[in-house]
């Protein structure tokens, strides 16, 4: 089937989305998506944050859809075009979605463990408003410890499910979850149990914002002060393939390892994530390398560089012989002729 997205036409399979085939493409028509993850079966429809605007539907039905369709959920048909970035009411749309999820949201970027890496930080520096229109009182929760190496801090959580789907899909038996119902919803455990599954830290990876914290890096650094290399290990419970960030020869944290999406390749085990933090116990592969905007990069420079020499003139930190004789310097002193030119030059003043 072929789709055209912002005049860039594409070949897919049959069942593939909107938000698929857009990153097939690449580059700026990828609309944004906050709740869905390709690793997660049924993820995807409830943030909103990835309207669409379908100019035609398809071949056999040439209409324009009337409303705006979330690309996560909607697949592609033969010949549909759409518009993303180049649309008006597209642009308008995501604006009012990242308001409305910036309602509750505390500005704890000075202090949140996600600043730097966080998906709602990039949807709001190119989406949002540089003031608020919400009078109303936020919603606040108190931090919650749902295990012994993380912790919830519901007044970020935007409700996007993603934790909740790794626990469904990743381990037998969910113990946390969505609680009561409308803008009373949160993220929280049953009877306050705590979450303690082998697989339990991989809801830390999955989190767009900075929600859910790893206790073990909490506070420790800011993310671009470390430096990301891929590392593995001979890990019997998952691929034991990670991303290590060091401090110097410390090893503040692991993580998965991140596609350009902020989606993990291969879910670790909390063996990996919390457990091996000393340098013998991984081998390094690499830097990691991320996109090229993202602040992580800053002040590092992976590729090589050449030397840069610059022509100067001969003695220029000394200052050239002209300038020397000009303010009379001892070691090149003024000409009998120099000194009748400077007191000609006064006497017309």
């Amino acid at each position: 089937m072929k789709v055209t997205i912002d005049g860039q036409s594409i070949e897919v399979e049959p069942g593939t989305t909107i938000l698929q085939a857009a990153r097939m493409i690449g580059g700026e028509v990828v609309p944004p998506a906050m709740c869905y993850y390709s690793k997660l079966k049924g993820s995807g429809g409830k943030c909103r944050c990835c309207l669409v605007d379908i100019t035609k539907g398809s071949e056999a039905d040439p209409r324009p859809m009337p409303k705006l369709m979330a690309s996560c959920v909607t697949g592609c048909q033969d010949g549909m075009e759409i518009a993303s970035k180049s649309s008006p009411r597209v642009e308008e749309a995501r604006k009012s979605v990242t308001e409305f999820l910036l309602i509750n949201h505390p500005l704890d970027c000075p202090v949140c463990d996600q600043a730097g890496e966080c998906d709602l930080q990039n949807l709001s520096f190119e989406h949002g408003k540089s003031e608020s229109r919400y009078i109303e009182e936020k919603r606040t929760f108190e931090p919650e410890d749902i295990g012994p190496n993380i912790q919830l801090h519901m007044n970020r959580c935007i409700l996007c499910y993603r934790c909740v789907m790794v626990a469904d899909q990743l381990t037998d038996n969910r113990v946390h979850g969505v609680m009561d119902r409308g803008d009373h919803s949160n993220i929280s455990t049953c009877i306050s149990k705590a979450i303690d599954n082998e697989f339990s830290g991989n809801m830390i990876d999955v989190c767009p914002v900075g929600a859910l914290t790893d206790k073990t890096f909490r506070f420790k650094s800011r993310v671009w002060f470390n430096k990301p290399y891929n590392a593995h290990r001979d890990c019997p419970t998952c691929s034991g393939k990670t991303t290590v960030w060091m401090f110097g020869d410390e090893i503040q944290r692991v993580t998965g390892r991140k596609n350009e999406y902020h989606e993990v390749d291969e879910f670790i085990c909390n063996g990996c994530r919390f457990d091996h933090k000393e340098l013998k116990d991984w081998v390094i592969e690499g830097p990691r390398k991320f996109e090229k905007d993202s602040v992580i990069n800053q002040n590092k420079y992976y590729r090589k560089l050449h030397k840069v020499e610059i022509a100067t003139e001969k003695n220029i930190l000394l200052g050239r012989d002209i300038d020397r004789k000009k303010i009379s310097m001892p070691a090149i002193p003024l000409t009998d002729e120099d000194i009748i030119n400077q007191q000609s030059l006064g006497n017309n003043e």
